[in-house]
């Protein structure tokens, strides 16, 4: 099968590897798309991701296909069912490392919910926690809006990790690809005021039309008197992942409320000058999502698609073959796509 592989830091090539084979728990997916996680996928292919240091490794993580085939013990899933989140841990190649191989054109899902019922989710009948959201789709959800699955799901779930509530408000910093996110289902959700600060105009743009009050460039004028404003704000998100960030936060949140960052962050320390905020603060720091909230968000969110609220094409720019990934990837860094899906 096809897969895409990162050789060694910077050098990308589609390789052919062995289909892997389903055991009792596991469902063999084809993928049918496959979304480039802008953050993620970037820096293991440059070699900045925290903690992965062999190569080569085969990438991809957001993913949606067909079910193919599946194990003796699966209940979840069946032949010609469509699932999202399909990885690939292990090669038949054992110089290839795993960057979470959702990128191939083969995958396997992992039907969380037997191993449950049958006693063996734990580690020493391999299962991982990422099990619980690699679920069925239902068939009225297309393979775009199944692929955005793996960042829907997981911003909604921040919602709740972040502790937001229906007529908060709120200002994203970043409007990539996560911070559109929570402006979109923000609104969705039921949120109050949303601003989005970004140095890009387009994604600005971008942010308006999907729900955003307000928009800033870095700097602003009009951003420094937000902070100076009687009422402030019951959260910021930072959607980049930056102790700088952390800190211009500060003067925008009210007395109580919440500095919210969602992604890894990747200084060991970092120091938040607390002076500039209220006496009492909520700092929440969210690198790994809560899994039972990003399952739970399934249906919610495929609800708001059915409504045709939600929409894969308000996200989703560019769309290449996979062998284009290196174009896609470029595309992605430079700010001139959103979410470039990959055609399998």
């Amino acid at each position: 099968m096809r897969a895409i592989a990162v050789m060694k830091p910077d050098e990308v090539r589609v390789v052919e590897i062995a289909v892997p084979k389903p055991g009792p728990y596991q469902a063999l997916v084809r993928t049918e798309a496959a979304i480039i996680c802008n953050a993620t996928d970037r820096k293991l292919v440059q070699g900045h991701f925290p903690g992965v240091d062999r190569y080569p490794l085969v990438l991809g993580h957001e993913g949606a296909g067909r079910v193919v085939a599946v194990g003796e013990k699966v209940h979840q899933f069946a032949v010609g069912d469509r699932a999202v989140g399909g990885l690939v841990f292990e090669f038949s190649d054992r110089a290839m490392s795993s960057g979470w191989g959702g990128f191939c054109e083969y995958t396997l899902v992992n039907d969380h919910d037997a191993m449950v019922a049958d006693g063996v989710a734990d580690e020493a009948h391999g299962w991982l926690e990422c099990y619980e959201i690699q679920r069925k789709v239902d068939p009225d959800i297309g393979p775009a809006e199944a692929a955005m699955l793996c960042t829907w799901r997981e911003v909604y779930g921040g919602l709740g990790d972040f502790h937001l509530r229906p007529g908060d408000d709120i200002i994203v910093f970043g409007a990539g690809p996560v911070g559109q996110s929570f402006v979109k289902l923000g609104r969705l959700f039921g949120l109050g005021w949303i601003g989005v600060v970004d140095r890009h105009p387009e994604k600005l743009e971008r942010s308006r039309a999907l729900g955003a009050d307000a928009v800033f460039p870095p700097g602003s004028p009009d951003l420094l008197a937000l902070s100076r404003r009687a009422r402030k704000l019951d959260a910021v998100i930072d959607a980049i992942g930056s102790p700088q960030v952390m800190n211009l936060a500060m003067p925008l949140v009210k007395m109580g409320g919440s500095v919210c960052v969602y992604g890894v962050l990747s200084d060991k320390a970092f120091t938040l000058d607390k002076s500039s905020g209220p006496y009492n603060f909520n700092l929440f720091v969210h690198q790994w999502p809560t899994r039972w909230r990003e399952r739970e968000a399934q249906g919610p969110v495929c609800e708001f698609i059915r409504q045709g609220r939600l929409k894969a094409s308000e996200f989703v720019t560019h769309e290449l073959p996979m062998e284009r990934f290196e174009e896609g990837l470029r595309l992605v860094s430079s700010g001139k796509a959103l979410k470039c899906l990959l055609q399998y």
